[in-house]
This record gives structure tokens, C-alpha cells and sequence, in this order.
């Protein structure tokens, strides 16, 4: 049987969706738009880099660091591997106080307690890994690619690390 065709001036319209689609699809647009603006500004911040927290951190960032500054923004996991308390703590101070970005600390994994500290490159720019290393006063420098973490470099701190003693200040 075919169907009719609603008559002219009648009012009868055929179905379409509803207001329930129609808020639907608002919602979808405007999540939409919040995503792009949300990328947007996290890629410009990324671009920016880190910034001073208060004035007194932007003053003391203004003297500079005692070591070369890494060259754009590295984002460094430190796990503390030993059972001496607080050692990720002081590797995290010393890494900021050079202008790191320290986005990760912790204990490593059970059974990991090497003698010997060791800084991981994790994207392929052992450059950066060198850096860390340095700051740290690290010798062992070694690459270990992972794309799946959200960062540039991991420490490890074994039981040889100790905390560089601090620059005294000039007389």
C-alpha cells in the first residue's frame, strides 16, 4: 500500500526528529568546541613553557641556574629506588632548582634497587637525558623509547646518588 502524502495547509508534517535530536545535537557541537579550545590552549601553554609560580621563584629564575638551563621544556619522572626516605624529594629540588619540569615522583617498582643511579632517555633526544644527568651529577645515561609515557626522561636514583652540595654565594 503507498503511502500518502500529507495534504497542503493541512498542518500534517512528517516526523523529523524531535526536540530531544535537536538538543542532542547542540550538545555535540558545543562539547566540540569545548575540545578545540581546550587543545588549543594546551598546545600554547606547551609552547610557553613553564612559568614562575610567584614572584619571589621568577626573581630567583632570573639569576639563573648554577648549570646550563635545558634548552625548552623536559619533562622528568624521578623514582627513588633506595630505601632511604625523601631521596626523590631532594633529586626533584635540585632538577627545578635548573629549570627542569619534574612532573613525576615515587618509589621504584619492588625488586629495583640498583647500586648505581642511571637517567633514561624516553623519546630519543639523549641530549636532554644528559642534561638531567648533569644536574644530578649521574654518569650512567642510557635510552629506553616509550611513547606511551608523558614524559622525556626518567631517573632512577641508586645508592650512590647524593645531592650536589649547593653553590655558595659569592663574597
Amino acid at each position: 500500500m503507498p503511502r500518502s502524502k500529507p495534504k497542503r495547509g493541512s498542518g500534517a508534517q512528517p516526523a523529523r526528529g524531535g526536540r530531544a535530536q535537536t538538543v542532542g545535537i547542540f550538545a555535540t557541537l558545543a562539547a566540540v568546541a569545548v575540545l578545540l579550545g581546550s587543545v588549543g590552549w594546551g598546545v600554547r601553554e606547551y609552547l610557553r613553557g613553564p612559568r614562575a609560580a610567584d614572584p619571589a621563584a621568577a626573581a630567583d629564575s632570573a639569576r639563573g641556574p648554577a648549570a646550563r638551563a635545558p634548552a625548552g621544556r623536559v619533562r622528568v619522572e624521578v623514582l627513588n629506588a633506595t630505601t632511604t626516605h625523601g631521596l626523590a624529594r631532594q633529586a626533584t629540588d635540585v632538577l627545578r632548582d635548573h629549570g627542569f619540569d619534574v612532573v613525576q615522583t615515587g618509589n621504584a617498582g619492588r625488586g629495583t634497587r640498583p647500586d648505581s643511579s642511571v637517567v633514561i632517555d624516553r623519546v630519543g633526544r639523549l641530549d636532554m637525558a644528559r642534561q638531567v644527568a648533569d644536574a644530578l651529577g649521574i654518569h650512567r645515561v642510557q635510552a629506553q623509547r616509550n611513547a606511551n609515557l608523558i614524559l622525556d626522561v626518567t631517573v632512577v636514583l641508586g645508592r650512590d646518588w647524593r645531592a650536589p652540595a649547593a653553590p655558595q654565594p659569592a663574597r
